[in-house]
């Protein structure tokens, strides 16, 4: 097939009941990140758009910094949330859609390609992975009525891929009670092709699943690490502001912005760990807009930059350098913010502090330095 336009439609207006918690399953974490994030993250490669549907405000939050179409509200059942979000589509006339449920964070490396090559000579697609298991019919009374053949039987993935104008004008006549979009094909008389599924494509349904989702996610991540190093001189009339708190000290750090050595150190850790240049490309010294910032600022750009690649920080350790004041009273403080910040668990991050031994310009107190790693898990 000639280069279509492409949209996903991520289905994620369930309420997960047979999950059994208080949040919808496709907003739980796995692996640092919500559900819903690793399956847009992991398809959004292969989309020109991506249409979610479900809770507008839920939605927003877990896709921030991912780009995708206004949320559109879900229906009462799957048929009529998937119905919903093809209509928001219309107006941008895609080719070709994939619907995708949003409780499926692990996509195979070559799904969508399989979808769209099968689209070449049939209207729809879907993946499926052969049943190995032997099939038993049970009864109300818990016994056995019969052994089902298995043979020719799959169990039905998704994304699943069709020829948009075709899902529309099905969906729109179809009566309700389909549970997945090939069965709208089906009835309708037309063909579905089936390509390889994968173990790996679990759909959260149960919490035993959530363990299986995060070995998945996580063992196909890959560690990076960042360093980050920074100064900045002592002057009088600044506040000292150090991994986003404020210290009591006579003097305080002069610089372009609020002069947070350890945030700075730390933005500088994350931006190489994912290989992204460091701070001053992000937010250049020469620009007035800067002038005075919160560092906090440049802290949550280099999260969302993490967020954008679909990774997760693993942990950040941050050193300051200096004779005075002293980090210790300071440091839970500064662990909780730059956590905050980040949101991550406190238990990922580490400040700390030592002192030159009256050494060079910190052990002269002309100036505090910083240095930081960081961890980051990408894909």
């Amino acid at each position: 097939m000639a280069r279509s336009r492409i949209a996903l439609l991520l289905v994620a207006a369930g309420t997960g009941n047979r999950f059994g918690a208080e949040t919808p399953k496709q907003f739980l974490s796995i692996a640092g990140q919500p559900v819903i994030r690793h399956a847009a993250a992991r398809l959004a490669p292969e989309v020109d758009l991506i249409q979610p549907v479900g809770d507008a405000e839920a939605i927003a939050a877990a896709l921030v910094g991912l780009e995708h179409l206004p949320v559109v509200p879900g229906g009462a059942t799957r048929q009529g949330s998937v119905l919903a979000g093809l209509e928001a589509l219309v107006p941008y006339g895609p080719d070709v859609v994939l619907v995708h449920d949003a409780a499926r964070p692990c996509i195979p490396p070559g799904t969508v390609a399989a979808l769209l090559a099968a689209l070449e000579n049939a209207p729809g697609a879907i993946p499926g992975v052969p049943v190995a298991d032997t099939l038993k019919r049970g009864g109300a009374d818990g016994r056995i009525l019969e052994t089902v053949p298995r043979a020719g039987l799959f169990r039905a993935q998704t994304p699943q891929a069709f020829r948009f104008p075709l899902l529309l004008a099905l969906h729109r006549a179809s009566p309700p009670g389909v549970t997945d979009d090939a069965a709208v094909l089906e009835a309708a008389g037309h063909a579905v092709a089936l390509v390889a599924g994968g173990e790996g494509n679990i759909k959260l349904t149960y919490r035993e699943d959530l363990v299986r989702l995060e070995r998945e996610l996580l063992g196909a991540m890959l560690p990076r690490v960042g360093t980050g190093f920074d100064v900045h001189v002592l002057a009088e009339g600044r506040k000292l502001i150090l991994c986003g708190v404020e210290v009591p000290h006579e003097r305080g750090l002069a610089g372009h912005s609020d002069a947070d050595v350890g945030i700075h150190a730390l933005c500088d850790a994350i931006y190489g760990a994912l290989a992204e240049g460091d701070i001053g490309r992000h937010f250049p010294p020469s620009q007035a807009e800067w002038k005075d910032a919160d560092s906090a600022r440049f802290l949550r750009h280099a999260a969302e930059r993490i967020a954008a690649r679909g990774g997760l920080l693993a942990n950040a350790d941050v050193t300051l350098i200096c004779e005075r004041p002293k980090i210790t009273p300071h440091a839970p403080r500064m662990i909780a913010r730059l956590a905050e910040i980040l949101g991550v668990g406190e238990d990922r991050i580490s400040v700390k502090a030592t002192t030159t031994e009256r050494l060079g310009f910190t052990g002269r107190m002309e100036g505090i330095a910083a240095q930081a790693v960081a961890t980051v898990l990408v894909p």
